[in-house]
This record gives C-alpha cells, structure tokens and sequence, in this order.
C-alpha cells in the first residue's frame, strides 16, 4: 500500500504523525493494477481506530437511547423475583442472570433470553449493554422495531444513507436487539433482519437477542442460526411477570388444583379389597407407580388413558399437588376450561392478552392436561393444542395428559406428539370405575 499524498502540515494530520503506514495522513490507497475493482479506494489507516471507536460508540449511544435505560443494570436487577416466586423460578432467574453477568465479561458470541413477558429478559439485555458501554465498547440497543424504523428513517434524510446506517447495525461490535418477533413481518423486515443477522453470525459478531417467541415461531433461516450452539447460548426464564401482582399473574386463575387438593398419591386405592382380576390391579400398581416416578423428577410427557372414573384424573392431581407442596410452579387444567380461558381473553373486559395467557401455558414448567378428547374439535381448537403440543414438545417440558380416548379415537396430529415413545411413556388402567367417580 502507499499513502495517498502528503499533509501541509501538523493541523492537516487526521492520523497519528509517527505512524509508519501512512505518516498521519490516516488514511491509505489500496496498491492494485488499473481496472481492479478497489483501484483507487481509500482505506482507513489503523492509527485512527481509537478515534474511530469513540465516534462509533458516541453515534450508537445516541441511536440506543441507553441513557434512558441507565437504571437497568446487574445491581438493580432482583435475581429472587418478587414475593410469591417459587423456589424453582427463583432458580431460573438465577441462572439467567449468572449467565448475562459472565456474557458481559467478554461479549463472546450470541445471547439469547427467552421467556414470557416481563420475567426480566430486558432488564438484563439493557444490564449487559450498558456494562459494554461503560466499558468503551461500541454498543447498540434497540428493540427490533426501532431498529426497522431507524433503517426506514434513512429514506427521508439528508445526512445518513441507509448504507452506512445499514452497515453501522450489521457491524457494531455489540448488537442488542429486544423484542424479537415484535416486528411487523413484511418482507423489506424480514430480509433486512437476516441480512443483519446473517453477517453478524458469518463473521462471529456479538449479539444479545431477547424475545418472547418459542424457536419454532423463528424464521427458519435465522432459526438454522439461533440453534449453533457453537456461537448462541439459549437461556429460557421460567418466572412471573415482574410488573403484574401475583394476584393476577394467571396462574392461580388458570390453575384448577385447588378442587383436587385431596387427591394424592395417599389417598390413592389400588382397590385390593375389591377382588378385582390381577390384571386390572396390575395396570393400577404401574399407573401409580409411573405416576410417582414421574412426580419426582418430572421428564418428558406422561400419558394416563383409561375409562372414565378408573383414577387417571386422582393420580395427575396427585403429581401436580406433590409437586406443588414441593414449591414448584404448576398449571393443573381441564382441556376444554383451557381452550374457555383462551377464548376470554378475546373479549374486552379481559384484564390478560391472549399472547401472554397462551404463553403461560405452553411454557408452565409443569402442564397437566386432564380429560383430552373431552374439547370440541373445531379447527380453532385443534390449531391451539397443535401449537400448544408442538412448543412443549420441542422444548421437552414435561407434561401429563389424561383422556378416557382410545389412541385412534384422538386428533391424528395431536397423536404424533404423544406417540413418541422417546419422550412419552403411557400408562393404560384396565380397570372398573370407582364408586363415586375418578
């Protein structure tokens, strides 16, 4: 390379006067024969990249309104959550936090926090971004819509072209985007949204990405990305919304167990004094049995099918209360008062959006579904479980479901989900039913 020419003097110098690559003129012509593409294309000499740095991180500062999230730091985030978080949700944010906490040491690869509203994933992302800003590197915050909006704002000013805005986003040395999946989906979004993430990912640029949004929601494309765990380190927070009282987080609402708070694993009868055929205890000793193992260490899906009245319902009550008295957080419903406690949230009155009741379901960390078959099999209502199945499936949350349907006799593609017999083990009971019902 030569330098492009020589300065007048000492004021003229943009680069450093002792540099040996180009003699404080801070800048370089690339050495390539006449008719090359990057023939006669200046580049920015390194002696300049302090100066470059601290323009950079002046003109993303101001683009992320980071001054406005000053307050959302490590220390004023409260990793217990509020009064009435479990245990285990207190252990979920936890372990968010330490992992934002040691991303923000070196900023190495991609972050990405998932969770349900307001269980802190911008508190910490905003944590993260200005502990970089604090620390000289060039940062950038902005929730996906601002960021199309800064993009789209380039086509009406004077000053800044949508290239350079367009490679300052793509190139920042830290990128926080929150609220992924906000955006409106148009076309123009999505391809200038995998452009950006796309070279951020090829070239291993740090990104923080928060979203509310389970993976197979995702655009495939970025998807395909967001899944190297090579470069991304998924967090999921399991926890109550910060903002909203206990009182009307949902749970409790949504939550049926306390009309089956008798129902235990001691209350239970295998119906020995009955003289029922061995058969028919047998299949109540393994049903009581999984059901015990299962409540312990909650994995994968446990399906309990049977006739009406023959104990499935006593026995996922039983696990749900178990795990419940232990301080875990859990969501105990009939399928059809699940698809009603959708449903209300469309009307006006409703105090709860419909995305963040469904998000408190698919993502409860333990779901029973009690009497499935029982619903009304219109197109709407298989679309919502299919959903609900597919999430919970591909997250491997554990869930218990009970139906008196045989196998063939329930919706086809909500079969698929509980027919893998690698993350479901069912349990048929093969006996009379109890005196009284279930």
């Amino acid at each position: 390379m030569q330098t492009s020419g020589t300065p007048n003097g000492p004021a003229d110098l943009l680069g450093d006067p002792d540099c040996p690559n180009c003699g404080g003129v801070g800048y370089l012509r690339l050495q390539v024969p006449v008719g090359h593409p990057d023939y006669g294309r200046l580049e920015i000499c390194d002696c300049r990249e302090p100066e470059i740095r601290s323009h950079l991180q002046e003109r993303l500062f101001r683009l992320s309104h980071l001054d406005e999230l000053k307050r959302l730091t490590f220390d004023t985030f409260n990793p217990d959550g509020r009064v009435g978080t479990t245990e285990q949700e207190q252990e979920s944010l936890h372990a968010a936090f330490r992992r934002a906490k040691t991303y923000s040491q070196n900023f190495k690869g991609w972050l990405l926090l998932q969770g349900g509203f307001g269980v802190g994933k911008t508190h910490l992302a905003a944590s993260i971004a200005n502990e970089a800003a604090a620390r000289g590197v060039p940062t950038l915050f902005l929730t996906v819509p601002d960021l199309l909006d800064e993009l789209r704002a380039t086509f009406s000013d004077k000053d800044t072209t949508f290239q350079e805005r367009f490679d300052e986003i793509r190139t920042a040395p830290l990128i926080v985007l929150d609220d992924f999946g906000t955006q409106n989906a148009t076309e123009w979004a999505r391809e200038k949204l995998f452009q950006i993430l796309n070279h951020r990912y090829t070239n291993h640029l740090s990104a923080v990405i928060t979203t509310n949004l389970a993976l197979e929601e995702i655009e495939a494309r970025l998807r395909s990305r967001i899944l190297d765990s090579s470069l991304v380190d998924r967090v999921y927070i399991h926890a109550p919304d910060y903002r909203t009282p206990m009182k009307q987080s949902g749970r409790e609402e949504l939550s049926s167990l306390d009309l089956h708070h008798d129902q235990t694993f001691g209350t239970f009868s295998l119906r020995k004094g009955e003289k029922l055929p061995a058969e028919q205890i047998r299949s109540l000793e393994d049903a009581q049995k999984a059901a015990q193992v299962f409540a312990e260490n909650p994995k994968g899906w446990l399906m309990l099918g049977g006739s009406y009245g023959v104990g499935k319902t006593h026995l996922a009550a039983a696990i749900a209360n178990h795990r419940s008295s232990q301080g875990f957080p859990v969501i105990f419903v009939v399928v059809p008062d699940l698809l009603d406690h959708l449903r209300a949230t469309f009307s006006p009155n409703s105090t709860i959006s419909y995305d963040r009741r469904f998000e408190e379901i698919r993502n409860a960390p333990l779901l029973v579904l009690d009497d499935l078959g029982a619903q009304a099999a219109t197109p709407w209502v298989r679309e919502k479980l299919d959903q609900l199945f597919n999430h919970r499936y591909n997250a491997k949350l554990p869930t218990v479901i009970t139906s008196a349907e045989t196998p063939d006799k329930i919706d086809p593609r909500l079969r698929a989900w509980t027919d893998d017999r690698r993350l479901s083990v069912r349990k048929l009971i093969n006996a009379p039913s109890y005196r009284g019902g279930s």
